[in-house]
């Protein structure tokens, strides 16, 4: 008797343990809408099952996520785009609102994943293919009709992210030459929203990241382009902490790389 309610006790000790729910250590992660949407949110379940790293993701831009980890608001950033480049979108987001951006010295880049940047336009547009030359005259607003490219009769509407957009600046870099944008772009806050504009207006182009595109295509449709490829990362000061590196080797190792959109 006594044996048998020992192993009562204990099994029902066992299933206790079991069916408890696991400790989760909550980890804000501020930056690029791009690593929130393709990487973070898909895998945020998983991330939490398998690690006990409970993400929370502030999708407020790459340049506005360094100055909340340069400012000690969080610990990890987000940036779809180069160390470097992460930095000049901070400098140009804190210009923006009449700021300064000073990048911390011992910044460091961990690579989750790749993307590429893909020009959109309404799929009602004709136009297939553009050149870099062409890309440039449009965001620039040297060409402010498609006839001018070739398309038709119908005036350019560029948009575009804010000034503290990673996917803005790499693309101006990549084919602006760092030219700025035309004065009558349309800026706005996310992905999502760049596809909307595009979708409502057959006179819009854009520029947004392949992956989210692939998953939320709208109205719009892509044209040839020169590629454009980036990284998708997060950033510390110093070295990443345990549950940063957690969070990398999942994506980076782990069954987190198999759920990146």
């Amino acid at each position: 008797m006594k044996q048998d309610l020992l192993a009562l006790t204990l099994a029902t000790a066992v299933a206790g343990l079991i069916a408890a729910p696991a400790f989760a250590v909550e980890l804000i992660i501020s930056g690029s809408t791009t690593v929130q949407k393709r990487i973070v949110e898909p895998g945020a379940v998983k991330l939490k099952e398998v690690t006990g790293i409970d993400a929370k993701f502030q999708g407020v831009g790459t340049g506005k996520g360094m100055m909340a980890l340069a400012d000690g608001k969080v610990t990890v950033a987000a940036a779809s785009e180069t160390l470097a480049e992460a930095i000049d979108s901070a400098k140009k987001q804190a210009a923006d609102a009449g700021a300064t951006f000073t990048a911390p010295a011992d910044l460091k880049f961990y690579e989750l994943a790749r993307d590429s940047i893909v020009v959109i336009v309404h799929k009602d547009n004709p136009v297939a293919s553009l050149s870099k030359e062409q890309l440039k005259a449009i965001h620039t607003g040297k060409a402010k009709n498609w006839k001018d490219v070739g398309g038709p009769d119908l005036p350019v509407k560029v948009v575009t992210s804010h000034a503290g957009s990673a996917t803005r600046n790499v693309f101006a870099k990549q084919m602006m030459d760092g030219a700025d944008y035309v004065g009558d772009a349309v800026e706005v806050r996310t992905t999502r929203e760049e596809i909307n504009e595009v979708s409502k207006d057959k006179g819009a182009i854009g520029a947004v990241s392949g992956g989210f595109f692939a998953q939320n295509r709208g109205n719009a449709k892509t044209v040839k382009a020169p590629q454009i490829s980036r990284p998708l990362g997060l950033i510390t000061k110093g070295d990443a902490s345990p549950d940063v590196q957690k969070v990398v080797e999942f994506f980076t190792k782990g069954p987190g790389k198999e759920l990146i959109q």
